[in-house]
């Protein structure tokens, strides 16, 4: 601290020198310039004050005279540029004139800019200094007026005018060196008009003022000025000599501070030393302490032989070990006497070995002990040179008898832990085998397939190109419930044998599901193979199969896509068979087909339309249009029958025949049926309210709705008036005995006061008895059969048999298809109930419906 305060001091003081030194260079440059502004101005003025002196003589010279006499004052080395006389404060002489003509007659008492002036002169008496100033004629000047008395003869004076003198500034501060070329200092000048401290800068920079500058000050005839200056480019604020002082002050420094810090280092390596030293004495017995305490823990017994002497030594714990008293003699004959026989000869010679090699010393062995008792002793022992230059090998012994034992049950634990973990090997690859491989058949399964898809195409590669066979069994399901699942699975295994009798060895044969087989044959590229192999696996299954003296006859479907190149994924070509699969099946099944681009296509265009119609649902696109039914007497509207449409938002309104059987196919088409329900009651309630009778409304009901067992259950949480709505079953419908879920789905639909129509009759199953237990309300014959009976004879009667049908069950029958009003006509005589058709009306909105009801256009028509 004492070093850096010096350091501080020091760096200040040269500082303060070098400042001292800077001023009074420029007190030296800027007093000879005071000087001469000094003296310049007061020799100016003494000039003019000799004018004065004459005119005070001659108050009444004239022009001529005034000339003559200012003329001898300009010729002297003087700064004046123009004089003035104006008696009575009336400016009536100039020099020189030339130029100054219009100053002549100017009265200072009547001019604002000149009468302030001229009457502080007058009334003063004394010289008055203004500027410098701006002047009229250009450049720059100091204007003195000096007052002009003439003398009464007594003690006052007579105020006779003023006497106006113009010094040029210019001049002036080149006269004085202020404009010198060679100074070294930068010049302010301040006190305008002499007013010193109190006047405004006139010359210079003012940053010279504010950067603490050398001042003196310019006396003046009545006023001074203040000359500022400092060194040109500031004053230097880090003196030239300020690093040999920083130098000398840190090596001053160094001279005090380096032998103290080495002093101190050494202070503290001492202090450091005998804490180590104490340090290390102190771990020394700490360390004794625990080896004491881990040897009796652990018991082991230290050794220690003199190889030169062959004098040995004993710890108490080396003569338990080996069963010998505590005084007993230390000599080698003792460890070796106590060797068990068939150890002795082996732990001698490593024992020699290590006194011979000078290597480590590790040795384990038996030793006998009374009573017949053997015990396992391990030795570790290391050679070293003594204190005294002896070589000495020193060891420990300790009993691992129990480790010993311990490994040997343990060895035979590995040796059965061994067998069994045979056994788990064996078992592990029996499970591989059973979860890889269909119980049933034995063939490989799904799981098996996956892994043969996710191979890589390296693999493939070698192999070349795949051929996939995606194969369904044709009537396996009638086999399986008629005979039972004993049946069916004696179907698979002779499905299996035929399939593996059919293929190469190298071909993938697996069972992928309920009776879904598949193959995957490298042989694909040869030309015609797949054909072949499709064929002869039809023909082999075209055979009948005898189960328990019943004869069961299957066919089979096949779908097979071919690997165009390698680098197509053979999922992707499982996916093209399947595809070409589901067209053999949609041809008649018992066929095979193969994967065509148009298949795909068309299967696209399907998911299309389905996913088109699971967001249509969500959309709620999906609207109904009324067709209304006619009495063919009154021509009055008996009902409408509801028909789904879709308003799609691109395709406008489509018919059921655009989507109806990829509906069925996504299992929405009785989502469908409830929504076109839903919209009838609705359509129904706002009809009754408005005014408008409709009687009855049609419904379609949907097989898959119509098995639905949860069917009854929705329509007892809707409002259903009885009698307004009739549910339409197609005849294609098969009303199977057994089938009791439709039976009693039916009879509950009639207990909910729900009628029960048959569509298009005369196309489908529908017979006699099926009229007699169903009990219909209505039946609706078909437009296939209504729009010929104008031309055919045949069909006409066709139509008036089953007329007379429903009228013989007390059923009422209505005619679809009713285009003309000949149709009509032919259709009343015939005893028809209803008409429906183009003939009186389209299907239209419920809107359309109530304004088409209400104004009874059908009349007009």
């Amino acid at each position: 601290m004492v070093v850096i305060a010096t350091a501080i001091f020091a760096e200040q003081q040269n500082r303060v020198v070098q400042a001292a030194k800077m001023r009074a260079a420029v007190a030296a440059e800027l007093n000879p310039i005071r000087s001469k502004l000094e003296a310049n101005i007061n020799g100016d003025i003494q000039l003019v004050r000799g004018l004065i002196a004459t005119i005070s003589t001659e108050p009444g010279m004239n022009q001529k005279r005034f000339s003559d006499l200012a003329r001898n004052i300009f010729t002297e080395r003087s700064r004046l540029r123009n004089l003035a006389a104006a008696p009575d404060l009336v400016v009536s002489l100039v020099y020189p004139l030339e130029g100054n003509e219009k100053v002549l007659g100017l009265d200072y008492r009547k001019n604002e800019n000149q009468r302030a002036a001229a009457l502080r002169v007058r009334n003063l008496g004394n010289m008055v200094l203004a500027g410098p100033l701006d002047l009229v004629q250009g450049g720059k000047g100091l204007i003195g007026r000096f007052p002009v008395s003439l003398s009464n003869g007594g003690e006052s004076n007579r105020f006779w005018g003023i006497v106006s003198a113009v010094i040029d500034v210019d001049r002036l501060y080149r006269d004085s060196g202020l404009l010198s070329q060679v100074l070294d200092i930068d010049v302010a000048i301040s006190g305008r008009d002499g007013l010193g401290e109190d006047g405004a800068l006139f010359y210079g920079n003012s940053h010279v003022k504010t950067a603490d500058p050398v001042e003196v000050s310019v006396f003046l005839p009545g006023g001074s000025w203040i000359i500022s200056a400092i060194p040109k480019g500031g004053w230097i604020d880090t003196p030239p000599n300020a690093w040999l002082v920083r130098t000398l002050t840190v090596l001053g420094g160094l001279f005090i501070i380096v032998p103290m810090f080495v002093s101190g280092q050494l202070m503290e390596e001492r202090k450091r030393n005998i804490q180590v030293l104490e340090n290390n004495e102190d771990q020394l017995q700490e360390l004794s302490h625990r080896l004491k305490i881990a040897l009796d823990a652990s018991q082991i017994g230290i050794w220690e032989l003199d190889i030169s002497s062959g004098k040995l030594l004993w710890d108490d714990r080396m003569k338990e070990l080996y069963g010998l008293r505590k005084d007993a003699r230390e000599v080698y004959e003792d460890w070796r006497d106590a060797l068990h026989p068939d150890d002795l000869q082996r732990a001698e010679q490593e024992f020699s070995s290590a006194l011979l090699h000078g290597a480590s010393y590790v040795s384990q062995f038996r030793i006998r002990l009374s009573g017949n008792r053997t015990r396992h002793i391990r030795t570790v022992g290391s050679k070293y040179i003594g204190a005294s230059g002896t070589e000495k090998i020193v060891g420990v012994n300790w009993d691992v008898t129990v480790d010993v034992e311990k490994n040997e049950r343990l060895e035979a634990a590995k040796r059965q832990a061994e067998a069994h973990s045979a056994e788990l090997e064996a078992a592990r690859h029996r499970m591989e085998f059973d979860a890889l491989h269909d119980p049933l058949t034995a063939l490989p399964n799904r799981r098996y397939l996956d892994e043969i898809l996710a191979q890589k195409h390296s693999s493939a590669a070698k192999q070349g190109l795949a051929s996939i066979f995606h194969i369904d069994l044709d009537r396996f399901k009638e086999i399986n419930d008629t005979l039972g699942h004993a049946a069916g699975d004696e179907i698979l295994r002779h499905a299996a044998k035929i399939l593996r009798a059919n293929t190469g060895d190298d071909d993938f044969v697996g069972r992928i599901g309920g009776d879904e087989f598949v193959i995957i044959s490298r042989s694909g590229g040869i030309e015609g193979h797949d054909a072949a192999l499709a064929q002869r696996i039809i023909d082999a299954m075209s055979i009948p199969v005898t189960y328990k003296e019943q004869e069961c006859r299957i066919g089979v479907s096949i779908g097979i896509a071919h690997q165009a190149r390698l680098e197509e994924e053979l999922t992707q070509v499982l996916v093209n068979a399947d595809i070409a699969l589901y067209e053999a099946k949609r041809r008649g099944r018992n066929r095979c087909e193969f994967f065509t681009h148009s298949l795909k296509t068309a299967v696209f265009k399907t998911k299309q339309t389905a996913d088109e119609i699971l967001r249509g649902l969500e959309q709620n696109e999906f609207i109904a249009h009324f067709q209304p039914q006619f009495c063919p007497a009154t021509l009055d509207i008996i009902g409408v029958e509801a028909l789904a449409r879709w308003d799609h938002p691109t395709k406008g309104l489509l018919a059921p025949y655009a989507f109806l059987k990829t509906a069925e196919g996504i299992n929405v088409l009785a989502e469908i049926d409830q929504r076109i329900f839903e919209q009838a009651l609705f359509q129904s309630t706002r009809w009754e309210a408005s005014g408008i009778d409709i009687p009855k409304i049609s419904v379609n009901l949907s097989y898959h709705r119509l098995h639905d067992e949860k069917l009854i259950d929705r329509l007892n949480q809707m409002v259903i008036p009885r009698g307004k709505v009739s549910f339409e079953l197609l005849e294609s419908i098969s009303f199977d005995e057994s089938d009791m879920t439709v039976l009693s789905n039916i009879e509950q639909i009639k207990n909910l006061g729900i009628d029960i129509e048959i569509d298009d009759f005369g196309t489908g199953y529908a017979s006699i008895t099926s009229l007699l237990k169903l009990t219909p309300r209505r039946l609706k014959i078909d437009r296939q059969l209504v729009i010929p009976i104008l031309t055919s004879e045949k069909q006409r009667q066709l139509v008036a048999s089953i007329i007379d049908i429903g009228i013989s069950l007390g059923i009422e029958v209505i005619a679809e298809g009713v285009e003309t009003m000949e149709h009509a006509r032919i259709l009343k005589d015939l005893g028809c109930h209803g008409l429906q058709g183009y003939a009186f009306a389209r299907p239209m909105s419920a809107n359309d419906l109530a304004n088409f009801a209400r104004e009874r256009r059908w009349l007009a028509a």
